[in-house]
């Protein structure tokens, strides 16, 4: 079968699914990641004099060593605005996505729950867009597709990213809205590992967020209109 993953920043992918994506590719599947921006916004930039075009273009390259870490079918890295995403008319976003579908022509599309597990904006906005855009592919007869899932983390009952109690908390997924959780394999984690050492510039960053940690050797996974309990143990399970 044939997987996009659609995010809109470099890392997204490797902070969240790429354990799981080592995971598909091993039993055979085809598996596509498509980014919207660069990432060039990123803070990190003035830690290195970076304009915003030059950290982007540093981006670029380390998600070339990502996709060949990873061993990915394909990558396309397009140059939307990094965190700029909720000034754009949605519908160049929209037009973007499915353009690239419809060349990739998948079974199943994976992106960010509503909650974006961040909430970064540009998480949240691309959420609705995928959403939209796959209904109304699958409403002109795009007859590929099959499945549209989220990548997510179970909601912990505690703060994602701030301890302080005068911070709103962010609420991640909640049991019954986890469709598929993956088994991950120490090689499953030791590649998420590799992706992220891909990240060169991000690596402080990278560290404090312990990524291998918050997975806890499983990879969760929201399924839109469907529901399964208990939950498939592979997203190209239970398939139409």
């Amino acid at each position: 079968m044939t997987i996009l993953y659609i995010f809109p920043h470099p890392d997204d992918e490797s902070f969240g699914p790429a354990a799981a994506i080592h995971a598909q590719l091993k039993q055979g599947h085809q598996v596509y990641l498509y980014t919207l921006t660069r990432g060039g916004a990123s803070r990190q930039r003035f830690k290195y004099n970076y304009t915003v075009e030059q950290m982007g273009e540093v981006r670029y390259k380390e998600m070339l060593d990502v996709e060949r870490s990873l061993g990915l079918t394909g990558m396309r890295v397009d140059d939307f605005p990094d965190s700029g995403l909720k000034h754009m008319d949605p519908r160049d976003i929209e037009r973007a996505l499915e353009q690239h579908i419809d060349a990739v022509r998948p079974d199943i599309i994976v992106s960010y729950p509503v909650h974006g597990i961040s909430g970064f904006h540009d998480h949240l906005i691309i959420h609705g867009i995928i959403k939209r855009v796959y209904l109304d592919m699958k409403d002109k007869g795009a007859s590929y597709l099959r499945r549209l899932a989220f990548f997510t983390l179970p909601d912990s009952g505690k703060p994602t990213f701030n301890e302080s109690e005068n911070f709103w908390r962010l609420r991640q997924s909640e049991p019954d809205e986890i469709d598929c959780i993956v088994h991950l394999t120490d090689e499953d984690v030791d590649a998420l590992r590799a992706a992220l050492d891909c990240y060169v510039t991000y690596q402080e960053t990278i560290k404090q967020a312990d990524v291998p940690g918050h997975i806890d050797g499983k990879a969760h996974f929201e399924i839109f209109g469907e529901s399964f309990s208990p939950p498939l143990s592979n997203l190209t399970d239970n398939l139409l």
